[in-house]
């Protein structure tokens, strides 16, 4: 059974928390970042992709972000796979993001940064 709670103080952490969730996948933000769910990006690890992302740019406390998920892009050899759209028209397209550290690194030195990964990157537009 789940831990119930004890304090307001305790309430209060966990709404922030519930938000912080919420406004990571809400509304037009300076970034987006789609990770391809379709069947083959799931058998390939998507979920684990979204996952990564969210706590990644959680703890980066990144609020010019936000996370979407989306079907197949059609390259289902490069799956897992996350497109990251800036405002200003710049697509990046990265594959075979199965390993966190590649999202850590994406997040970190494009989201951040602004460089993209090129290692990791299928295409850009």
């Amino acid at each position: 059974m789940a831990d119930k709670i004890k304090s307001p103080a305790e309430l209060l952490a966990l709404a922030t928390k519930a938000k912080e969730g919420i406004d990571l996948r809400s509304g037009a933000k300076e970034i987006k970042v789609t990770v391809h769910m379709g069947t083959c990006g799931i058998a390939a690890g998507a979920r684990n992709v979204v996952v990564n992302f969210i706590s990644e740019i959680a703890d980066a406390k990144l609020d010019n972000v936000t996370i979407h998920q989306s079907g197949c892009a059609g390259l289902c050899e490069m799956e897992p796979m996350a497109t990251v759209e800036f405002a200003e028209g710049d697509v990046f397209h990265y594959g075979r993001l199965e390993d966190p550290k590649k999202v850590h690194e994406i997040v970190h030195t494009h989201l951040m940064g602004g460089t993209p990964v090129v290692d990791y990157l299928i295409k850009s537009e």
